[in-house]
């Protein structure tokens, strides 16, 4: 008997000959891929919930596809994680199995699970047996993946994400991005978050492309497989910043770039000079997005749109998108700094055994609080200015935006990072603190010059008033700058 609900990856059904997943010299087919995971998704099949030590590695991609076509919620893990928290995520979430790797080590909070060995012909691109039919896919709201939030204001919180929050994300892009089977990705990102594994890994199969995954991220893979036939390149800011400090002295590397059909980044603001560099080298403009978690994708500056710097573009397909103000209305001012709220079949549907946080963290009308402040443009495109707890500075009386103040310090001569926060000033409310990683640390930029750079720049009252240098800017796996860390 048919399913009546759609599968989240047509090709695998299909069974062709076609590259799905390369991770260096080992990969996977489309049958192959379906062989390996319809194998381990048979014997997973009666668990209530597995977690996924989501290593960089093939073994991970095909432990998620197995659990997806299993129907079995997947808690992916990060191997980086401290013992703490994630004892704290595998108490939460009770997982009744641990998928891993043959031969990697587990750390003491996951010894005591039952642990899944996932094993396949991993080096062969041939097509492999097939496995019988699994059972009907499971119903678009039935829970897919419980990612947990990186916990900056407590104990990490596990979003549980349904299939539909997949599906429409992913099939989103597909318009916004023109993404299609003959796209052919390459990113060395994480696989225990949105940007890796859910936008990285199950978009091309969604779509029956395929992924090259680097392992880690270098500048030279992404030279290779751009060169070698990729047509698109996800990222971080970091990781496009190291592209942008290498482009002057590899040619190569600027024809790579220029070849691309797509250069995406996402997870925090690319900063507009590396923007600028990268286009001058290139020709081509980077894209960003925006998204979370507990929202998957929100908006994205399109294919076929204005590749505007230091926008993430405006709302994807069936996504609702308002700015309201302290007061919970909706900002009428395009340029007033309002927080964002969204609605839509994107977002997830509770923090697991925290109805009280999931509560609080919608309106009575539906709306998500995200806690990021933008504002937007006349034509749409959303411009975020930083998060509501950390970047949303209020000083003499207004409201600024860390973001726009950070661009505009990197700009300057001398700077090569720059992060900006508020601290507590007896006369203006907060007063602007910028933290500057200097070029030349023996020579850093003087403050009175970098704050006479942002008030002409900006305007007078965004001007840093006290400036701090550091030898780096603390930050997470993701590329993320931690400004709590900053103050402590």
């Amino acid at each position: 008997m048919s399913s009546p609900h759609p599968p989240l990856f047509p090709s695998l059904a299909t069974g062709q000959d076609l590259p799905a997943l390369r991770f260096g010299e080992r990969s996977l087919t489309y049958a192959g891929l379906a062989a390996a995971a319809g194998s381990l998704a048979g014997s997973i099949g009666s668990e209530r919930r597995v977690a996924l030590w989501a290593t960089p590695t093939l073994e991970t991609a095909v432990g998620v596809v197995a659990a997806l076509l299993a129907g079995v919620p997947v808690v992916p893990l990060n191997p980086k994680i401290g013992e703490g928290e994630l004892g704290h995520i595998v108490a939460d979430s009770a997982p009744t199995a641990v998928l891993v790797a043959p031969g990697d080590e587990l750390p003491a909070p996951l010894r005591a699970l039952k642990r899944t060995d996932i094993t396949f012909a991993g080096n062969s691109t041939a097509a492999e047996p097939a496995v019988p039919a699994l059972p009907g896919e499971p119903g678009p709201e039935c829970p897919a993946l419980i990612v947990y939030t990186s916990g900056t204001t407590g104990p990490p919180k596990g979003a549980v994400l349904p299939r539909r929050a997949l599906s429409t994300t992913l099939d989103a892009l597909e318009d916004a991005w023109q993404w299609t089977s003959d796209d052919v990705l390459v990113h060395g990102l994480p696989l225990f978050h949105v940007h890796g594994l859910i936008l990285g890994i199950l978009g091309p199969l969604r779509r029956g492309g395929s992924v090259r995954h680097l392992g880690r991220f270098s500048v030279e893979g992404v030279r290779q497989e751009l060169s070698d036939g990729a047509t698109m390149l996800f990222g971080v800011p970091t990781m496009y910043h190291r592209i942008a400090e290498a482009l002057p002295t590899d040619p190569g590397l600027a024809k790579a770039l220029s070849g691309a059909r797509l250069l995406v980044s996402g997870s925090a603001a690319l900063p507009v000079h590396d923007h600028e560099r990268i286009a001058a080298a290139t020709g081509r403009r980077v894209i960003e997005r925006y998204g979370m978690t507990e929202t998957l994708m929100n908006t994205s500056v399109r294919a076929d749109g204005e590749p505007r710097a230091g926008t993430v573009g405006v709302p994807l397909g069936g996504v609702e998108l308002r700015l309201v103000d302290e007061a919970g209305a909706e900002t009428s001012d395009r340029q007033e700094v309002g927080e964002i709220e969204v609605r839509g079949p994107n977002l997830f549907t509770e923090y697991l055994n925290r109805p009280d946080a999931t509560a609080a963290a919608f309106t009575a009308d539906g709306f998500f609080r995200t806690g990021d402040m933008a504002v937007r443009d006349e034509d749409g495109y959303v411009r975020i200015v930083g998060r509501k707890a950390t970047d949303l500075i209020k000083s003499g009386g207004y409201k600024i935006g860390a973001g726009e103040i950070e661009n505009a310090l990197l700009e300057y001569p001398g700077v090569r990072e720059a992060a900006v926060t508020g601290e507590p000033d007896d006369d203006l409310g907060e007063r602007i603190v910028a933290w500057i990683v200097p070029t030349d640390p023996e020579q850093p930029p003087l403050q009175r010059d970098l704050a006479d750079h942002v008030a002409a720049q900006l305007a007078p009252h965004k001007r840093p008033r006290t400036v701090r240098y550091l030898s780096e800017l603390p930050r997470n796996d993701m590329g993320k700058i931690m400004k709590r860390s900053l103050h402590a």
